[in-house]
């Protein structure tokens, strides 16, 4: 969506002028824009810096320099150079728009809400309710975060970003069943996003084909540092794919950017788990079941986990809750039953 909107916004600023009337820096433009193409930002980045030197006072330049570090997270940056395009080229509902993310990144929710309100009526881009729906759940108003989230669905009805916010958000105000039939289609745009989405389905045969150095490069043709479901998605990918350790990255930087994820908790410590690094699998685990208690899969992690670790006294009562969410878990009834009669001889 980023690069489309940098072209978008261009020309919304007035950048449709020839180059023979912009002389200078032309070459390292079209680089930078062929660079952004190919989604390889850092380079871009120095194109664009490169550019910048003979055209210091291009608006156009700094609005697709700013879009180049918001992808590469860095967000600051990112922010003073869209504060340049806005001093140089004026007020924009565009500018606006990217500042307000920058917000909401920021976790200054209120600004957020008050820069993206501000642009909703006549959103420059689809993704502006769902933004706003998002700041307004991180601030806590959930009435508020429902409405533009049911409005981001019907703009971006196949998008599973804004099913998994949406269903939070019912979760959040007590409506469950609501919350389990976005939970669903989450599910299933999700799967169908893993299976079809061309970065995904490269990652996905580099994984299989490739040593992890390379899959690592064509992996992360997917990242977005800012972009919290996202980089679940290829944390996800890449532990499929059987490359643990380079999942935790993207999913270390998922909990940072969203500390209520639950698919971003319960990955990292599926993660660590597999990588038997249990004293690290822990805290995340716990973060999982604190936030959906009744999912048998991270209960039941974490029980082990706690058993794996020798802390028996935790592991029980935790244990004994995924029997009660699995009733036919023989292995887990057994380890119940070992751990009870261990209590009753103590």
């Amino acid at each position: 969506m980023i690069p489309l909107a940098t072209a978008v916004l261009a020309v919304a600023l007035g950048a449709g002028q020839s180059q023979d009337e912009k002389p200078g820096g032309d070459a390292h433009l079209s680089r930078a824009t062929q660079l952004v193409r190919e989604q390889l930002y850092e380079a871009a980045a120095g194109e664009y810096e490169a550019a910048l030197t003979s055209r210091q006072n291009d608006p156009r330049i700094h609005l697709q320099y700013a879009v180049c570090l918001l992808n590469l997270g860095r967000n600051e940056e990112a922010r003073k150079e869209f504060e340049k395009v806005r001093d140089m080229a004026g007020e924009s509902r565009y500018v606006t728009y990217y500042l307000g993310r920058i917000d909401l990144l920021a976790n200054n929710y209120q600004s957020a809400i008050k820069r993206l309100g501000a642009v909703a009526a006549n959103p420059p881009f689809p993704d502006t309710a769902f933004h706003l729906g998002v700041a307004y759940a991180s601030f806590g108003d959930d009435k508020a975060a429902i409405q533009w989230l049911e409005q981001a669905v019907k703009a971006l009805p196949r998008d599973y970003r804004v099913h998994y916010r949406l269903a939070r958000a019912y979760s959040s105000a007590g409506r469950e069943q609501d919350a389990g039939q976005e939970y669903a289609v989450y599910n299933r745009l999700l799967s169908e996003h893993k299976n079809t989405e061309k970065g995904a389905r490269e990652c996905s045969d580099a994984l299989r084909t490739q040593p992890a150095t390379s899959a690592r490069e064509v992996c992360y043709h997917m990242f977005d540092p800012n972009d919290p479901e996202k980089l679940t998605v290829l944390g996800q990918l890449l532990g499929e794919g059987g490359a643990y350790e380079l999942a935790l990255d993207p999913l270390q930087r998922a909990t940072g950017l969203d500390a209520k994820s639950f698919e971003a908790w319960h990955d990292l410590g599926l993660t660590y788990f597999r990588l038997e690094r249990y004293a690290e699998a822990r805290a995340p685990l716990e973060k999982a079941v604190d936030l959906r208690p009744e999912f048998y899969g991270s209960v039941v992690l974490l029980g082990g986990t706690l058993y794996i670790l020798g802390d028996d006294e935790a592991a029980l009562p935790v244990l004994e809750h995924a029997l009660r969410l699995k009733p036919s878990d023989t292995e887990t009834a057994a380890v119940v039953e070992k751990l009870r009669a261990a209590q009753k001889k103590q």
